[in-house]
Protein backbone atom coordinates (compact mmCIF):
# COMPACT_ATOMS: atom_id res chain seq x y z
CA UNK A 1 0.00 0.00 0.00
CA UNK A 2 2.93 2.67 1.08
CA UNK A 3 4.30 1.79 -2.45
CA UNK A 4 1.07 2.40 -4.46
CA UNK A 5 0.80 5.95 -3.25
CA UNK A 6 4.26 7.66 -3.31
CA UNK A 7 3.61 7.34 -7.17
CA UNK A 8 0.41 9.07 -6.88
CA UNK A 9 1.52 11.74 -4.91
CA UNK A 10 4.49 12.95 -6.36
CA UNK A 11 2.41 12.92 -9.75
CA UNK A 12 0.29 15.31 -8.03
CA UNK A 13 2.62 17.64 -6.92
CA UNK A 14 3.81 17.76 -10.34
CA UNK A 15 0.90 18.46 -11.66
CA UNK A 16 0.35 21.33 -8.92
CA UNK A 17 0.20 24.61 -11.19
CA UNK A 18 2.89 26.68 -10.44
CA UNK A 19 2.14 30.21 -9.50
CA UNK A 20 3.20 32.77 -11.94
CA UNK A 21 5.62 35.22 -10.66
CA UNK A 22 4.76 38.90 -11.73
CA UNK A 23 7.09 40.59 -14.29
CA UNK A 24 7.71 43.15 -11.45
CA UNK A 25 9.04 40.86 -9.17
CA UNK A 26 11.84 39.64 -12.13
CA UNK A 27 15.24 41.91 -12.36
CA UNK A 28 14.92 43.93 -15.53
CA UNK A 29 17.92 42.66 -17.88
CA UNK A 30 18.50 43.77 -21.50
CA UNK A 31 16.62 41.08 -23.33
CA UNK A 32 13.22 41.45 -20.82
CA UNK A 33 13.53 45.25 -20.02
CA UNK A 34 10.63 45.39 -22.44
CA UNK A 35 8.24 43.61 -20.74
CA UNK A 36 8.70 45.59 -17.63
CA UNK A 37 7.17 48.74 -19.68
CA UNK A 38 3.34 48.95 -19.72
CA UNK A 39 3.21 50.38 -23.01
CA UNK A 40 -0.39 51.16 -22.50
CA UNK A 41 0.39 54.00 -20.00
CA UNK A 42 3.13 54.94 -22.35
CA UNK A 43 0.87 55.60 -25.43
CA UNK A 44 -1.69 57.69 -23.42
CA UNK A 45 1.17 59.98 -21.40
CA UNK A 46 3.97 60.05 -23.62
CA UNK A 47 3.06 59.00 -27.13
CA UNK A 48 -0.43 60.99 -27.42
CA UNK A 49 1.56 63.99 -25.93
CA UNK A 50 4.60 63.75 -28.37
CA UNK A 51 2.28 63.46 -31.11
CA UNK A 52 -0.35 66.39 -30.01
CA UNK A 53 3.23 68.69 -30.11
CA UNK A 54 4.04 67.41 -33.75
CA UNK A 55 0.91 68.55 -34.51
CA UNK A 56 1.00 72.06 -33.21
CA UNK A 57 3.70 72.62 -35.25
CA UNK A 58 0.98 72.81 -38.11
CA UNK A 59 -1.91 73.37 -36.48
CA UNK A 60 -2.39 77.50 -35.85
CA UNK A 61 -3.35 77.95 -32.55
CA UNK A 62 -6.61 80.27 -32.49
CA UNK A 63 -7.10 82.91 -29.68
CA UNK A 64 -10.45 81.40 -28.46
CA UNK A 65 -8.84 78.11 -28.32
CA UNK A 66 -6.40 79.06 -26.32
CA UNK A 67 -8.40 80.60 -23.76
CA UNK A 68 -11.09 77.40 -24.00
CA UNK A 69 -8.02 74.94 -23.29
CA UNK A 70 -6.94 76.98 -20.28
CA UNK A 71 -10.62 77.08 -18.88
CA UNK A 72 -11.03 73.44 -19.63
CA UNK A 73 -7.76 72.60 -18.25
CA UNK A 74 -8.74 74.42 -14.81
CA UNK A 75 -11.66 72.90 -14.86
CA UNK A 76 -10.44 69.20 -15.15
CA UNK A 77 -8.06 70.27 -12.32
CA UNK A 78 -10.16 71.01 -10.13
CA UNK A 79 -12.23 67.79 -10.84
CA UNK A 80 -8.89 66.02 -9.52
CA UNK A 81 -7.80 68.36 -6.40
CA UNK A 82 -11.45 69.14 -5.42
CA UNK A 83 -13.46 65.63 -6.88
CA UNK A 84 -11.29 62.56 -7.01
CA UNK A 85 -8.79 63.53 -3.97
CA UNK A 86 -10.45 65.83 -1.95
CA UNK A 87 -14.47 64.55 -2.28
CA UNK A 88 -13.40 60.56 -3.16
CA UNK A 89 -10.19 59.92 -1.79
CA UNK A 90 -10.66 61.70 1.07
CA UNK A 91 -14.13 62.04 2.10
CA UNK A 92 -12.99 66.05 2.99
CA UNK A 93 -17.04 67.56 2.47
CA UNK A 94 -20.05 66.03 0.72
CA UNK A 95 -21.29 66.81 -2.53
CA UNK A 96 -24.88 67.00 -4.37
CA UNK A 97 -25.49 64.57 -6.45
CA UNK A 98 -25.28 67.43 -9.67
CA UNK A 99 -21.91 68.21 -8.47
CA UNK A 100 -20.88 64.60 -7.98
CA UNK A 101 -21.94 64.19 -11.48
CA UNK A 102 -20.14 67.30 -12.83
CA UNK A 103 -16.58 66.30 -10.96
CA UNK A 104 -16.62 62.45 -12.22
CA UNK A 105 -17.39 63.67 -15.77
CA UNK A 106 -14.24 66.43 -15.54
CA UNK A 107 -12.71 64.56 -13.59
CA UNK A 108 -12.61 61.85 -15.93
CA UNK A 109 -11.45 64.46 -18.83
CA UNK A 110 -8.03 64.57 -17.16
CA UNK A 111 -6.97 61.26 -18.08
CA UNK A 112 -6.03 60.01 -15.00
CA UNK A 113 -8.05 56.46 -14.41
CA UNK A 114 -11.25 56.07 -12.83
CA UNK A 115 -12.37 57.60 -9.80
CA UNK A 116 -12.31 54.15 -7.93
CA UNK A 117 -8.81 53.45 -9.08
CA UNK A 118 -7.36 56.73 -8.23
CA UNK A 119 -8.91 56.76 -4.76
CA UNK A 120 -7.70 53.57 -3.93
CA UNK A 121 -4.35 53.73 -5.03
CA UNK A 122 -4.03 57.45 -3.28
CA UNK A 123 -5.33 55.84 -0.11
CA UNK A 124 -2.68 53.39 0.04
CA UNK A 125 -0.29 55.86 -0.83
CA UNK A 126 -1.55 57.85 2.71
CA UNK A 127 -1.75 54.49 5.01
CA UNK A 128 1.89 53.40 3.84
CA UNK A 129 3.69 56.69 2.66
CA UNK A 130 7.18 56.28 1.86
CA UNK A 131 7.42 52.37 2.01
CA UNK A 132 7.55 49.41 -0.71
CA UNK A 133 3.72 49.69 -0.27
CA UNK A 134 3.51 52.93 -1.11
CA UNK A 135 2.38 53.01 -5.23
CA UNK A 136 4.32 55.84 -5.65
CA UNK A 137 6.85 56.77 -3.19
CA UNK A 138 9.60 59.56 -3.59
CA UNK A 139 12.05 56.84 -1.82
CA UNK A 140 12.30 54.63 -5.07
CA UNK A 141 13.32 57.99 -7.11
CA UNK A 142 11.78 61.37 -8.01
CA UNK A 143 11.36 60.29 -11.88
CA UNK A 144 9.75 56.83 -10.53
CA UNK A 145 7.20 58.92 -8.10
CA UNK A 146 6.67 61.49 -10.77
CA UNK A 147 6.27 59.19 -14.06
CA UNK A 148 7.83 56.03 -13.56
CA UNK A 149 5.45 54.13 -11.63
CA UNK A 150 2.78 54.73 -14.25
CA UNK A 151 5.30 53.47 -17.06
CA UNK A 152 6.67 50.47 -15.56
CA UNK A 153 4.51 47.40 -14.70
CA UNK A 154 3.66 47.34 -11.05
CA UNK A 155 2.70 44.41 -9.03
CA UNK A 156 -0.81 45.41 -7.92
CA UNK A 157 -0.33 42.10 -4.05
CA UNK A 158 2.74 45.24 -3.19
CA UNK A 159 0.19 47.80 -3.21
CA UNK A 160 -0.98 48.66 -0.04
CA UNK A 161 -4.50 47.56 1.16
CA UNK A 162 -7.22 50.45 1.36
CA UNK A 163 -10.78 50.28 2.29
CA UNK A 164 -12.57 51.21 -0.32
CA UNK A 165 -16.27 50.23 0.88
CA UNK A 166 -17.45 53.61 0.18
CA UNK A 167 -16.22 53.88 -3.30
CA UNK A 168 -18.13 50.69 -4.01
CA UNK A 169 -21.41 52.13 -2.73
CA UNK A 170 -21.50 55.05 -4.81
CA UNK A 171 -23.47 55.18 -7.79
CA UNK A 172 -21.43 57.59 -9.36
CA UNK A 173 -18.60 56.11 -9.03
CA UNK A 174 -19.19 52.54 -9.73
CA UNK A 175 -20.97 54.02 -13.11
CA UNK A 176 -17.93 56.01 -14.37
CA UNK A 177 -15.50 52.96 -13.64
CA UNK A 178 -17.41 50.53 -15.50
CA UNK A 179 -17.88 53.20 -18.29
CA UNK A 180 -14.70 54.61 -18.09
CA UNK A 181 -13.07 54.38 -21.42
CA UNK A 182 -16.48 55.98 -22.96
CA UNK A 183 -15.95 59.24 -20.28
CA UNK A 184 -12.02 59.65 -21.56
CA UNK A 185 -12.85 59.79 -24.85
CA UNK A 186 -15.38 62.09 -24.56
CA UNK A 187 -14.60 64.43 -21.98
CA UNK A 188 -11.26 63.99 -22.71
CA UNK A 189 -11.05 64.04 -26.38
CA UNK A 190 -14.15 64.74 -28.12
CA UNK A 191 -15.98 67.27 -26.08
CA UNK A 192 -13.38 70.43 -26.15
CA UNK A 193 -13.55 69.85 -29.76
CA UNK A 194 -16.86 69.80 -29.99
CA UNK A 195 -17.05 73.04 -28.03
CA UNK A 196 -14.14 74.73 -30.10
CA UNK A 197 -15.57 73.33 -33.36
CA UNK A 198 -19.51 74.69 -33.18
CA UNK A 199 -18.12 77.57 -31.02
CA UNK A 200 -15.23 79.26 -33.80
CA UNK A 201 -15.14 76.63 -36.39
CA UNK A 202 -11.60 75.54 -35.18
CA UNK A 203 -12.40 71.71 -34.73
CA UNK A 204 -8.81 70.80 -34.88
CA UNK A 205 -7.44 73.24 -33.06
CA UNK A 206 -9.78 72.37 -30.27
CA UNK A 207 -8.71 68.51 -30.57
CA UNK A 208 -4.87 69.22 -30.51
CA UNK A 209 -5.01 71.90 -28.07
CA UNK A 210 -8.05 71.85 -25.51
CA UNK A 211 -7.76 67.91 -25.89
CA UNK A 212 -4.68 66.44 -26.13
CA UNK A 213 -2.34 69.00 -25.07
CA UNK A 214 -4.56 70.34 -22.14
CA UNK A 215 -4.30 66.62 -20.98
CA UNK A 216 -0.53 66.61 -21.12
CA UNK A 217 -0.43 69.50 -18.88
CA UNK A 218 -3.30 68.20 -16.13
CA UNK A 219 -1.33 64.65 -15.91
CA UNK A 220 1.92 66.45 -15.64
CA UNK A 221 0.37 69.12 -12.95
CA UNK A 222 -1.43 65.95 -10.89
CA UNK A 223 2.13 64.00 -11.01
CA UNK A 224 4.29 66.60 -9.22
CA UNK A 225 2.19 65.76 -6.36
CA UNK A 226 3.60 62.65 -5.99
CA UNK A 227 7.09 63.70 -6.44
CA UNK A 228 7.54 67.59 -6.72
CA UNK A 229 5.78 67.82 -2.95
CA UNK A 230 7.52 64.99 -1.49
CA UNK A 231 11.30 66.86 -2.30
CA UNK A 232 10.59 70.65 -2.40
CA UNK A 233 9.92 72.73 0.37
CA UNK A 234 9.63 72.92 4.28
CA UNK A 235 8.21 70.50 6.60
CA UNK A 236 6.05 72.32 9.20
CA UNK A 237 3.80 69.81 11.10
CA UNK A 238 5.96 66.46 10.65
CA UNK A 239 9.36 65.65 9.33
CA UNK A 240 9.47 61.64 9.85
CA UNK A 241 7.65 61.18 6.14
CA UNK A 242 8.46 63.13 2.98
CA UNK A 243 5.77 65.47 2.19
CA UNK A 244 6.40 68.81 2.18
CA UNK A 245 5.21 72.46 2.03
CA UNK A 246 5.77 74.51 -0.91
CA UNK A 247 4.11 77.70 -3.01
CA UNK A 248 5.73 76.44 -5.98
CA UNK A 249 4.10 73.15 -5.73
CA UNK A 250 0.71 74.74 -4.74
CA UNK A 251 0.98 76.85 -7.99
CA UNK A 252 1.53 73.94 -10.44
CA UNK A 253 -1.09 71.84 -8.77
CA UNK A 254 -3.56 74.16 -8.29
CA UNK A 255 -3.45 74.33 -4.43
CA UNK A 256 -1.94 70.38 -3.48
CA UNK A 257 1.40 71.91 -2.73
CA UNK A 258 0.87 72.62 1.26
CA UNK A 259 1.32 68.74 1.21
CA UNK A 260 3.18 68.48 4.82
CA UNK A 261 0.10 69.42 6.00
CA UNK A 262 -2.58 67.17 4.09
CA UNK A 263 -0.51 64.60 5.32
CA UNK A 264 -0.59 65.49 8.64
CA UNK A 265 -4.61 66.68 8.25
CA UNK A 266 -6.01 64.72 4.90
CA UNK A 267 -9.51 64.74 6.17
CA UNK A 268 -8.95 68.69 6.17
CA UNK A 269 -11.08 70.34 2.80
CA UNK A 270 -8.15 72.75 2.89
CA UNK A 271 -4.53 71.95 1.97
CA UNK A 272 -3.29 75.80 2.77
CA UNK A 273 -4.98 77.44 5.69
CA UNK A 274 -3.41 80.41 5.62
CA UNK A 275 -5.56 83.43 4.02
CA UNK A 276 -2.45 84.07 1.43
CA UNK A 277 -1.73 80.52 0.74
CA UNK A 278 -2.55 79.38 -2.89
CA UNK A 279 -5.26 77.01 -2.36
CA UNK A 280 -7.92 77.78 -5.36
CA UNK A 281 -9.43 74.04 -4.80
CA UNK A 282 -10.76 75.18 -1.17
CA UNK A 283 -11.68 78.32 -2.40
CA UNK A 284 -14.12 77.08 -4.84
CA UNK A 285 -15.19 73.93 -2.60
CA UNK A 286 -16.24 76.93 -0.21
CA UNK A 287 -18.00 78.82 -3.11
CA UNK A 288 -20.27 75.16 -3.55
CA UNK A 289 -20.70 75.51 0.02
CA UNK A 290 -22.52 78.73 0.05
CA UNK A 291 -24.23 78.14 -3.50
CA UNK A 292 -25.87 74.60 -1.77
CA UNK A 293 -24.05 72.12 -4.07
CA UNK A 294 -21.35 71.41 -1.35
CA UNK A 295 -21.93 70.33 2.63
CA UNK A 296 -20.46 68.88 5.73
CA UNK A 297 -16.93 71.02 5.08
CA UNK A 298 -14.35 68.87 7.35
CA UNK A 299 -11.67 71.06 8.96
CA UNK A 300 -9.62 70.19 11.79
CA UNK A 301 -9.48 71.84 14.89
CA UNK A 302 -6.82 74.96 15.23
CA UNK A 303 -6.05 73.99 18.59
CA UNK A 304 -4.54 70.49 16.88
CA UNK A 305 -2.84 72.28 14.06
CA UNK A 306 -0.82 74.04 16.19
CA UNK A 307 -0.06 71.43 18.48
CA UNK A 308 1.97 69.91 15.53
CA UNK A 309 3.08 73.00 14.33
CA UNK A 310 4.59 73.74 18.00
CA UNK A 311 5.49 69.95 18.42
CA UNK A 312 8.01 69.90 15.03
CA UNK A 313 9.47 73.52 16.12
CA UNK A 314 10.34 71.97 19.00
CA UNK A 315 11.61 69.10 17.37
CA UNK A 316 13.59 71.28 14.90
CA UNK A 317 14.60 73.06 18.61
CA UNK A 318 16.32 69.89 20.09
CA UNK A 319 18.01 68.89 16.90
CA UNK A 320 20.07 71.85 17.33
CA UNK A 321 20.41 72.40 20.63
CA UNK A 322 21.87 68.23 20.67
CA UNK A 323 24.66 69.70 18.72
CA UNK A 324 25.96 72.00 20.97
CA UNK A 325 28.02 71.75 24.04
CA UNK A 326 25.67 71.98 27.62
CA UNK A 327 28.54 70.77 29.84
CA UNK A 328 28.39 67.37 31.90
CA UNK A 329 25.31 66.08 32.78
CA UNK A 330 24.80 66.75 36.43
CA UNK A 331 23.91 62.92 36.93
CA UNK A 332 26.94 62.27 35.15
CA UNK A 333 29.78 64.36 36.91
CA UNK A 334 32.24 62.34 39.85
CA UNK A 335 30.98 63.27 43.50
CA UNK A 336 33.91 65.69 45.41
CA UNK A 337 34.00 65.94 49.28
CA UNK A 338 34.18 69.10 50.25
CA UNK A 339 37.85 69.01 51.95
CA UNK A 340 39.21 67.33 48.32
CA UNK A 341 37.47 70.56 46.79
CA UNK A 342 39.48 72.94 49.21
CA UNK A 343 43.15 70.97 48.69
CA UNK A 344 42.80 70.66 44.70
CA UNK A 345 41.98 74.27 44.44
CA UNK A 346 45.08 75.38 47.29
CA UNK A 347 47.68 73.27 45.00
CA UNK A 348 46.56 75.45 42.03
CA UNK A 349 43.63 74.22 40.33
CA UNK A 350 40.91 76.79 39.79
CA UNK A 351 38.12 75.34 41.04
CA UNK A 352 35.49 76.95 41.73
CA UNK A 353 31.88 75.84 43.85
CA UNK A 354 28.33 77.11 43.05
CA UNK A 355 25.36 75.78 43.69
CA UNK A 356 26.94 72.56 45.03
CA UNK A 357 28.42 72.15 41.13
CA UNK A 358 32.46 72.57 41.31
CA UNK A 359 33.82 74.20 38.04
CA UNK A 360 37.10 74.36 36.27
CA UNK A 361 37.85 77.94 35.35
CA UNK A 362 41.36 77.82 35.25
CA UNK A 363 41.50 78.47 31.51
CA UNK A 364 39.04 81.15 32.39
CA UNK A 365 41.02 83.36 34.52
CA UNK A 366 42.53 85.14 31.99
CA UNK A 367 39.43 85.66 30.03
CA UNK A 368 36.93 86.85 33.18
CA UNK A 369 35.78 90.05 31.94
CA UNK A 370 35.27 91.62 35.66
CA UNK A 371 39.38 90.99 36.04
CA UNK A 372 41.60 88.25 37.10
CA UNK A 373 41.40 89.56 41.19
CA UNK A 374 37.56 88.91 41.39
CA UNK A 375 37.02 85.48 39.62
CA UNK A 376 40.18 84.65 42.00
CA UNK A 377 38.70 85.79 45.05
CA UNK A 378 36.13 82.78 44.44
CA UNK A 379 38.36 79.91 44.36
CA UNK A 380 38.18 77.62 46.47
CA UNK A 381 35.44 78.52 48.23
CA UNK A 382 31.54 78.37 47.96
CA UNK A 383 31.05 81.22 44.91
CA UNK A 384 26.73 80.95 45.08
CA UNK A 385 25.80 84.00 46.36
CA UNK A 386 28.99 85.91 44.92
CA UNK A 387 28.11 84.64 41.49
CA UNK A 388 24.32 84.93 41.94
CA UNK A 389 24.39 88.59 43.10
CA UNK A 390 26.44 88.97 46.17
CA UNK A 391 29.18 90.74 43.47
CA UNK A 392 27.76 90.90 40.41
CA UNK A 393 24.21 89.02 39.31
CA UNK A 394 25.67 86.96 36.22
CA UNK A 395 24.05 86.80 32.82
CA UNK A 396 22.46 83.91 31.62
CA UNK A 397 25.21 83.39 28.72
CA UNK A 398 27.77 83.33 31.47
CA UNK A 399 25.58 80.61 33.54
CA UNK A 400 25.62 78.69 30.17
CA UNK A 401 29.42 79.20 29.35
CA UNK A 402 29.98 77.83 33.04
CA UNK A 403 28.26 75.01 32.71
CA UNK A 404 30.45 73.61 30.25
CA UNK A 405 33.31 73.90 32.69
CA UNK A 406 31.43 71.32 35.26
CA UNK A 407 34.10 68.91 36.57
CA UNK A 408 32.47 67.27 39.79
CA UNK A 409 29.43 68.05 42.24
CA UNK A 410 30.29 68.56 45.74
CA UNK A 411 28.53 65.88 48.16
CA UNK A 412 25.70 67.17 49.84
CA UNK A 413 25.02 69.86 47.64
CA UNK A 414 24.18 70.51 43.95
CA UNK A 415 20.46 68.77 43.20
CA UNK A 416 20.72 66.78 46.36
CA UNK A 417 19.59 69.86 48.24
CA UNK A 418 20.64 73.03 46.47
CA UNK A 419 18.80 72.83 43.61
CA UNK A 420 15.67 70.87 44.80
CA UNK A 421 15.40 73.95 46.75
CA UNK A 422 15.40 76.14 44.52
CA UNK A 423 12.52 74.72 42.79
CA UNK A 424 10.93 74.44 46.07
CA UNK A 425 10.75 78.27 46.72
CA UNK A 426 11.23 79.18 43.07
CA UNK A 427 7.68 78.24 41.61
CA UNK A 428 8.28 79.38 38.19
CA UNK A 429 11.56 76.65 37.79
CA UNK A 430 10.12 73.70 35.91
CA UNK A 431 12.52 70.73 34.49
CA UNK A 432 11.72 70.12 30.79
CA UNK A 433 13.08 66.85 28.75
CA UNK A 434 13.23 67.16 25.01
CA UNK A 435 11.86 64.32 23.11
CA UNK A 436 15.56 62.42 23.43
CA UNK A 437 14.85 62.57 27.57
CA UNK A 438 17.42 65.38 27.87
CA UNK A 439 17.28 67.75 30.35
CA UNK A 440 16.56 71.27 28.59
CA UNK A 441 17.86 74.28 29.70
CA UNK A 442 15.52 77.26 29.78
CA UNK A 443 17.09 80.77 29.85
CA UNK A 444 18.03 81.65 33.24
CA UNK A 445 17.04 77.74 34.74
CA UNK A 446 20.60 76.89 34.95
CA UNK A 447 21.29 74.75 37.87
CA UNK A 448 23.74 77.55 39.16
CA UNK A 449 21.00 80.11 39.05
CA UNK A 450 19.26 80.13 42.15
CA UNK A 451 16.37 82.77 43.52
CA UNK A 452 19.11 83.74 46.13
CA UNK A 453 22.34 83.49 47.24
CA UNK A 454 22.18 79.90 48.99
CA UNK A 455 25.29 78.30 50.83
CA UNK A 456 26.45 74.87 50.19
CA UNK A 457 26.02 72.28 53.13
CA UNK A 458 29.95 71.57 53.14
CA UNK A 459 30.82 74.76 53.38
CA UNK A 460 28.82 75.79 56.71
Amino acid sequence: MAGSTQPASAGAAAKAPQQKVHIADTTMTISNWWKHVDWLNVTLIIGIPIYGLVQSYWVPLQLYTAIWAVLYYYMTGIGITAGYHRLWAHCSFSATLPLKIYLAAVGGGAVEGSIRWWARGHRSHHRYTDTDKDPYSVRKGLLYSHIGWMVMKQNPKRIGRADITDLNEDPVVVWQHRNYLKVVAFMGLIFPMLVAGFGWGDWFGGFIYAGILRIAFVQQATFCVNSLAHWLGDQPFDDRNSPRDHVITALITMGEGYHNFHHEFPSDYRNAIQWFQYDPTKWIIWTWKQLGLAYDLKQFRHNEIEKGRVQQLQKKIDQRRAKLDWGIPLDQLPVMEWDDYVDQAKNGRGLMAIAGVVHDVTDFIKDHPGGKAMINAGIGKDATAMFNGGVYNHSNAAHNLLSTMRVGVIRGGCEVEIWKRAQRENKDVELFRDENGQRIIRAGNQVTKVPEAISTAGAA
